[in-house]
C-alpha cells in the first residue's frame, strides 16, 4: 500500500515519519492507518470498522501482521466494485509488491491465505473459468437430497453424545464438527475427520505462528487423497475433480481440495453457532421463528448479514493505479474485503434492527466471478443440523447471559468461545444407515423413509423392540396392534404428511 502521507519538518530540523509510519508504529485515531490485528483490534472489530470508517470514508489504510500495509474495504458498493472488476483487482498475489519488495516474509502468519496456488481463487481469465468449472462441474454431480440425509445423520450422531449429560457446549461438540464430518465425507475421506484436523482447520486462517504447520497437516493428508483416488476411483468429489475434463495435475487437485474443505469449513462452523447463537438470544428469532413466522432457511440469511462467517478477506491486488473510495490505490497494493463492514454499511441498511427477511445481497459468500461456488453445501449443513438439533432438543436454552458469551477473534474472522446449553436428559436415537451422496438419484425405495422400515429381501433385520420412532427423533408414535401381515395400522393423512414433511427437509 502506498498511502501518500506528507512528511514536515519538525522544530529541530529533522524531518517526522508520517502519521501512521509501520516503520514507526500506527497512530490510533489520528487518521493513520490502525492495525487489523492484536487483541484490542480483534476484540471490538465492529468497533475498529466503524472507527475506520468515520476516519476514512469507505475504503481504509489498515496494517496487517508485522505491520504489513494494505487497504481494508468497507463500503458495501465499493466491495462490489472490486470483487466485479477482476481486471482491476486481481486475485493473484503475485502481484502484490509487498510480496516483490520483501515486505511480506516468507513464513507471514496470513501466508497459507495469500500463498499464490495454482487453484482458481488465484487466477484470472481463461485459466479461472478452466479451474472454476471443474469445481462447480464436480459439486453439481452431489445428490442434495442424499447429502441432506448424510447432514442429518451425522447431525444426530453428535447429539447423541451429549444428549444422555443433558448439557454441551455447542460450539466444541456440535458446531466445529459437523462440517468437518460432511465435507470429509463430500471429497472422499472420513477416515480423517478427527480433533486434529478439526484444530488445523481452524488454525490455518487464525494468523498464528502454527498456522504454517496446520496447513502441512492438512496438505498431506489431501495429496494422500488424491493418489489414492487415482490407483482407486469412487463416487466422490475428488474422483470427479480428478476425471474432469479440464485435467487438473495432482497439485492443482490437492489445492483445490484445501480450499473446498477450508472455506466450506470455517463458513459453515460459524455460521451455525452464529444462527444457534441468534435463536436462543435475539428477540427477533425467538418471537418470528417459535411463532412459526420465520422459517429457518430465513434465519439463515438474516444471521448472514448480521454475523457474517468471514469478517474481512485477504485478498485482491489492484492492477494499476487507480481510484476507489476516494482513496488512491497504487499498482501493488493490497486490499482486503470488509464483508461484516460492507454488510453494515449505512448507505444500504441505515436500521440495523430491519429484517432483511428476501434480500440475499449480502456479501457473506464475496460476489464477482470468484464468489464462493459451495455457498449452497454451507447452507444445507447449517439448515439440516440446526433444524437436527431443534427437534431432538426442543428445550435447549443457553445457561448463561447472552452478553457473557465470549469470542475470538483474527483478521479474517471472529467466533463464538463457547455456546453452554441445558436441556432434558435423553436417550441416544438410532442412527439410519449410511445415505450415499452419489450423482445418481436413488429409487423411491431407497430414500422414501416410512415410519416402520419396509422388509430387504436381501438383507435379514430382527425387528425393532418397543415402539417406533421418527427418524428425526420425535416422540415415540402410539403402538397399534398389528394386521394379518404383521404390519401396524397407521392412520393415512398422517403417514402423507410425514412424508411431505421428510421429502421437503430432503432426509
Amino acid at each position: 500500500m502506498t498511502t501518500d502521507f506528507p512528511r514536515r519538518p519538525s522544530p529541530d530540523g529533522t524531518t517526522t515519519p508520517p502519521p501512521g509510519c509501520p516503520a514507526h508504529g500506527p497512530t490510533e485515531g489520528s487518521g493513520g492507518p490502525r492495525r487489523l490485528h492484536g487483541p484490542e483490534a480483534e476484540a471490538d472489530q465492529r468497533g475498529l470498522y466503524e472507527a475506520l470508517r468515520a476516519e476514512h470514508g469507505a475504503v481504509a489504510p489498515v496494517l496487517l501482521h508485522d505491520d504489513v500495509p494494505a487497504w481494508l474495504v468497507l463500503g458495501h458498493a465499493e466491495n462490489l466494485q472490486v470483487t466485479r472488476s477482476p481486471g482491476q483487482f486481481s486475485m493473484d498475489s503475485r502481484l502484490w509488491s509487498g510480496l516483490r519488495d520483501g515486505t511480506v516474509r516468507p513464513d507471514h502468519p496470513l501466508a497459507p491465505i495469500f500463498t499464490w496456488q495454482p487453484v482458481c481463487a488465484f487466477v484470472e481469465g481463461t485459466q479461472h473459468s478452466r479451474l472454476r468449472a471443474a469445481i462447480t462441474e464436480s459439486l453439481k454431480r452431489l445428490n442434495s437430497r442424499g447429502l441432506r440425509r448424510y447432514i442429518n445423520r451425522s447431525s444426530n450422531e453428535l447429539i447423541n453424545k451429549i444428549c444422555e449429560q443433558g448439557r454441551g457446549d455447542l460450539v466444541s461438540q456440535f458446531a466445529e464438527h459437523l462440517p468437518m464430518m460432511v465435507m470429509t465425507h463430500i471429497i472422499g475421506m472420513p477416515e480423517e475427520y478427527n480433533d486434529r484436523m478439526v484444530e488445523a482447520a481452524r488454525d490455518m486462517i487464525k494468523g498464528t505462528e502454527t498456522a504454517n504447520a496446520s496447513n502441512a497437516y492438512v496438505m498431506d493428508a489431501l495429496h494422500r487423497l488424491v493418489a489414492r483416488r487415482k490407483r482407486e476411483p469412487d463416487e466422490d468429489f475428488t474422483t470427479w475433480l480428478i476425471e474432469h475434463e479440464a485435467g487438473l495435475t495432482d497439485k492443482e487437485a490437492a489445492e483445490h481440495l484445501r480450499v473446498t474443505l477450508i472455506a466450506a469449513y470455517e463458513t459453515t462452523a460459524n455460521l451455525i453457532a452464529n444462527v444457534l447463537r441468534m435463536v436462543f438470544t435475539d428477540p427477533r428469532f425467538r418471537s418470528r421463528f417459535g411463532g412459526g413466522q420465520m422459517t429457518l432457511p430465513e434465519a439463515v440469511e438474516q444471521t448472514l448479514w448480521d454475523e457474517p462467517p468471514f469478517s474481512a478477506m485477504l485478498g485482491r491486488y489492484a492492477v494499476s493505479d487507480s481510484e476507489l473510495g476516494g482513496q488512491h490505490i497504487k499498482a501493488g497494493d493490497a486490499l482486503l474485503l470488509g464483508i461484516a463492514a460492507a454488510n453494515t454499511d449505512p448507505l444500504i441498511r441505515p436500521d440495523l434492527e430491519a429484517n432483511m427477511r428476501g434480500n440475499r445481497a449480502h456479501l457473506a459468500f464475496g460476489g464477482g466471478p470468484h464468489e464462493c461456488p459451495g455457498q449452497d453445501i454451507g447452507r444445507a449443513i447449517a439448515d439440516v443440523g440446526v433444524d437436527a438439533l431443534l427437534m431432538r432438543l426442543p428445550d435447549v436454552r443457553l445457561t448463561v447471559e447472552a452478553d457473557t458469551l465470549e469470542w475470538t477473534g483474527s483478521i479474517l474472522s471472529r467466533h463464538l468461545v463457547q455456546l453452554p446449553v441445558r436441556f432434558e436428559p435423553r436417550p441416544p436415537q438410532d442412527v439410519v444407515a449410511t445415505p450415499r451422496a452419489t450423482p445418481h438419484p436413488p429409487s423411491t425405495e431407497d430414500w422414501l423413509v416410512s415410519s416402520v422400515p419396509q422388509p430387504r429381501p436381501a438383507v435379514a433385520r430382527a425387528e425393532p423392540a418397543g415402539p417406533v420412532r421418527q427418524a428425526e427423533g420425535n416422540s415415540p408414535l402410539p403402538s397399534r396392534p398389528p394386521t394379518a401381515d404383521g404390519e401396524p395400522v397407521r392412520n393415512a393423512p398422517g403417514r402423507m404428511w410425514a412424508h411431505l414433511v421428510r421429502w421437503w427437509r430432503g432426509y
